[in-house]
């Protein structure tokens, strides 16, 4: 049976057979034999092709899912019932190891940097290293940041500690590589991720983040919830405003 999905997102993409064989590394008519015959192609291939055209390879080759589904399940590291049941040396041991990407998506988060004075200077030396540092911070003149003050009953101190963060940061906003970002948007989960694990605090409805969950995942080739957060963080990061 015909790929009609990946004929689609070839063409809507603007891109052609020879110009997806050619990012994928293959020969045209491997390219079309997966259209034609509906052939899946090898998991690398998949990657490469599904990241062209930006879309998720489970919607071209639907046969993966539960495949991909496994692997998504085998992500999960560990589960917290708090943000302080998370070892602070986990926190440290983290931030030391990352060498390419350290993305940070939260309101405040202070909690990070006051438990790890350096982090500024870390991430500074990181970025000087060849790492991407992005961190969003909430805007703390924004209506979401002063809803979710009121919601977790800290009213405008929840402004104050994004200011601090924000202060904390200066010395590294200098260094090419470090990115700080402010956003206005509705926060249903604080993210860290560095290079290929991320932890995942959900935020619940009039409690404050530090009394919610936490979620540890590492990063599995063909795997769905790693890549699913870190678009969560790029659609933000768009949106956000320079700090």
């Amino acid at each position: 049976m015909a790929n009609e999905r990946l004929r689609a997102a070839i063409s809507a993409k603007g891109e052609t057979i020879q110009s997806v064989a050619e990012h994928v590394g293959v020969d045209p008519k491997s390219v079309e034999r997966w259209i034609t015959t509906g052939r899946t192609p090898h998991r690398g291939h998949r990657w490469k092709a599904a990241s062209l055209l930006g879309v998720d390879e489970v919607y071209i080759w639907p046969s993966v899912e539960k495949q991909a589904e496994k692997a998504s399940t085998s992500e999960l590291i560990t589960y917290y019932p708090h943000r302080g049941a998370v070892p602070a040396p986990l926190w440290s041991s983290l931030i030391e190891k990352a060498t390419d990407q350290v993305d940070i998506l939260v309101y405040a988060g202070l909690f990070l940097f006051d438990g790890n004075p350096d982090l500024p200077d870390q991430l500074a030396e990181k970025a000087k290293a060849g790492a991407q540092v992005r961190i969003l911070l909430g805007d703390p003149d924004s209506e979401a940041v002063r809803q979710r003050g009121e919601e977790e009953g800290i009213g405008g101190d929840l402004a104050a500690r994004a200011r601090i963060t924000r202060r904390y940061l200066e010395p590294a906003m200098s260094t090419p590589g470090v990115e700080v970002r402010l956003h206005d948007t509705i926060l249903y989960n604080s993210i860290y991720r560095f290079d290929e694990d991320v932890l995942v605090n959900p935020h619940v409805l009039g409690a404050p983040a530090g009394q919610n969950p936490v979620m540890h995942f590492r990063y599995l080739p063909g795997a769905r919830t790693f890549r699913h957060y870190l678009r969560s963080f790029d659609y933000a990061w768009e949106r956000g405003r320079e700090a």
